[in-house]
């Protein structure tokens, strides 16, 4: 062919697997590359002829509908001439024949997405087969945004597709294991479409706190029909209870086949889904647990909690709340849209809870800000810092002449936010991480961030804020005061709550409430105890029994008193609930000598028997291997309509097993046979649901060579 012939593309190979090893995305389910911004790749071209000097070529990368190199959509690289647009570079790294293997390193702030490469030579025009290409967000380039410095982070919190969420409550904290596999089939393209449906611009689809922010709003199906739709109402008839997930792969691949909202998720499976999005997105994400969570529906930093003479605690007076856990997001990344020193993790939130700027979402929020009490920061600094540094007062609601009184019982400081909780780096441990949302209780600097936080958000008096109060003026109890002081009291009164046998349904509920005191003196201590099931948000759904006794103790001594809760008074509310249950124990002491008075809340989670699975320790690549659950219903009451939920990330695709009723004393023993189709060391998550229990899971790992 003569020079003089027009010049023509005749193949284009995008080196996938060298690519992609390069870039760590070798992981992705799909046929099309996928590489990181900010970093070289290559192309190889074939051309009809040899490159001249006078001959014009153009690699072209378009993003979006109708991409135009005026708005930045369409990046238009000239190996030979113009070498750098918009921050792209391209270069020829060598040339022999009619083959050439270019360099292409797009910029590190380019917008991620879905780009389509054509090749012009002159007025032809080339477009390859799976030539879409996907560019995600960089934390191993040190000018992008969510750059992570250390590599250990980057494998878990980018690239470790399994983990935990803590769960439970402060007394009793425990690991759900959860499948997050953002590389499995669909999900990058699940992540795209959720990408395209946020409408965000291409200058924002730049910024990881705008994709972050939109991303939180996007996983709850509220506005936008979004991925999850929320349920909290313990009827899940019409769709899969929160409770059965195991992960997110299930919920993003329906979600991506039907585009309708999937029933239904709880705080952990938003959170579970939205750290699977980020981290297939390529920025760092973890999940972060709280106990004793306020949900403060005024921001004014405080939750009121209304207990009757019983102690027990009334729903309907409750506007806010306190949810024994609750689990949002932290995401890496700097922060260019604010001052200095707020980079680092930034929670975001997708679970539907408040509206923020008219939509449900929420963040990303400096964790860095709550520590200091900044909560004027976008975004929602305030929410989250409530929620996390709430203080909780207790009322006393007393009929009076045939009118509700409200009496002021304890302010509780210390309880809002505790053993705020992630998964340990590298390791398969809980980490807690309270300490890089708040200094320590009681210490100067948290004195000092909650006194910043306090001269913005609008403080109320302490008048009691549940819809039926009155506020007549001999009501209000105390005067207004921004920083409330925790309850001091002259006998050194304290209250603890424990069990003395382990939790097991069907058995009683061996409970016991200690009464100390420590100042010198002879004290006459009313005591009231009750005992009620609760949701994990704080609603009580049942009433199991209560205790009044009065106590005498001399000086610095302490006395036990006993709770017991027989089986048939919970047996049938526990079974009847669709919901994990946590047994709620109320205490308040009135010391009669002093009038001080007293009140400790504590929840305690159901112990289960566990599941025992058995499988080698390692196996090879398509070669097939056994696979075996028990489980011996150790307990003395029948669990019906047993499910085995089974999943193991490139080994097994999520089945569920019928295995009916398993009595008291009896083994269900079951077997899978898995084909492993992923290198690496990859686990087993089984989850056993029956009527009556929601969720004993267990795990395993193995290494595939």
């Amino acid at each position: 062919i003569s020079a003089g012939s027009s010049l023509k593309a005749t193949w284009v190979d995008l080196l996938k697997s060298q690519n992609s090893r390069e870039h760590r995305t070798d992981g992705y389910n799909t046929k099309n590359l996928v590489v990181r911004r900010g970093q070289p790749f290559r192309v190889q071209l074939s051309l009809n002829r040899e490159l001249t000097p006078a001959d014009k070529l153009s690699l072209r990368f378009g993003i979006g509908e109708n991409p135009l190199k005026i708005r930045g959509s369409m990046m238009s690289l000239k190996p030979e001439r113009e070498q750098d647009f918009n921050g792209w570079k391209i270069s020829m790294v060598k040339k022999s024949g009619k083959e050439c293997l270019l360099s292409v390193t797009s910029s590190p702030n380019a917008p991620v997405g879905k780009y389509t490469l054509n090749v012009k030579t002159g007025s032809h025009i080339y477009k390859p087969e799976h030539g879409v290409i996907y560019l995600l967000f960089n934390p191993w380039c040190e000018d992008d945004a969510v750059f992570m410095a250390d590599e250990a982070q980057r494998k878990e919190y980018v690239l470790n597709d399994t983990g935990y969420i803590y769960c439970g409550s402060a007394y009793s904290i425990y690991d759900k294991p959860w499948n997050f596999g953002q590389f499995e089939e669909f999900i990058l393209d699940a992540c795209m479409y959720l990408l395209d449906k946020s409408k965000l611009t291409l200058a924002n689809r730049r910024d990881p706190a705008h994709v972050a922010r939109a991303m939180s709003a996007l996983v709850n199906a509220n506005d936008d029909s979004g991925v999850l739709l929320g349920n909290w109402s313990g009827n899940y008839s019409g769709g899969t209870s929160p409770m059965d997930w195991i992960g997110s792969v299930t919920i993003l691949q329906k979600y991506y086949k039907t585009k309708k909202p999937v029933s239904y998720g709880q705080c952990w499976v938003f959170a579970g889904v939205l750290n699977t999005v980020m981290r297939c997105l390529g920025v760092p994400s973890r999940c972060v647990s709280t106990f004793n969570s306020a949900h403060d529906t005024e921001e004014n930093l405080r939750v009121d909690t209304y207990l009757n003479e019983s102690g027990e605690k009334l729903n309907w007076l409750s506007l806010d709340s306190v949810w024994n856990f609750h689990v949002w997001n932290d995401v890496w990344m700097k922060r260019t849209d604010l001052p200095d020193g707020f980079d680092g993790w930034q929670a975001i939130d997708s679970t539907p809870q408040e509206q923020s700027q008219g939509v449900f979402q929420c963040g990303p929020c400096p964790v860095k800000a709550v520590k200091e009490g900044d909560v004027y920061l976008p975004f929602d600094a305030k929410f989250v810092y409530a929620e996390v540094n709430a203080d909780q007062v207790y009322w006393l609601v007393k009929k009076v002449n045939g009118r509700d009184k409200y009496i002021r019982l304890t302010t509780e400081t210390q309880d809002i936010g505790r053993n705020i909780s992630t998964k340990a780096v590298g390791k398969n441990k809980r980490e807690d991480i309270t300490l890089e949302y708040k200094y320590r209780e009681g210490s100067k600097e948290e004195r000092k961030a909650m006194e910043r936080a306090s001269s913005f958000i609008r403080p109320s008096g302490l008048v009691p804020r549940s819809g039926y109060a009155m506020t007549s003026d001999n009501n209000r109890v105390v005067p207004n005061s921004v920083v409330l002081q925790e309850t001091g009291t002259k006998t050194g009164l304290k209250l603890e709550i424990t069990h003395t046998e382990a939790l097991h349904p069907g058995n009683p509920l061996e409970l016991a409430i200690t009464v100390k005191t420590s100042t010198p003196g002879s004290w006459t201590i009313d005591l009231t105890g009750s005992c009620q099931l609760q949701y994990y948000t704080g609603k009580v759904q049942a009433n199991l029994g209560t205790i009044k006794e009065t106590v005498r103790l001399e000086g610095k001594s302490e006395t036990q008193i006993p709770l017991k809760i027989a089986p048939d008074a919970y047996m049938k509310a526990f079974s009847s609930l669709d919901d994990e249950v946590l047994i709620l124990v109320t205490a308040i002491a009135e010391v009669k000598e002093t009038n001080d008075k007293l009140t400790k809340e504590t929840s305690m989670g159901f112990e289960y028997p566990p599941i025992t699975i058995e499988m080698p320790e390692m196996a090879k690549l398509h070669k097939e291997f056994s696979c075996a659950f028990t489980f011996k219903n150790k307990l003395n009451i029948a669990l019906e309509n047993c499910k085995l939920l089974v999943e193991g990330l490139g080994i097994f695709k999520m089945t569920s097993f019928d295995q009916g009723d398993i009595m008291p004393g009896r083994i269900m023993k079951s077997e899978v046979i898995c084909t492993p189709t992923r290198l690496g060391e990859k686990k087993i998550v089984a989850k056993l649901i029956s009527n009556q229990i929601k969720g004993i899971s267990s795990e395993k790992a193995i290494t595939i060579t």
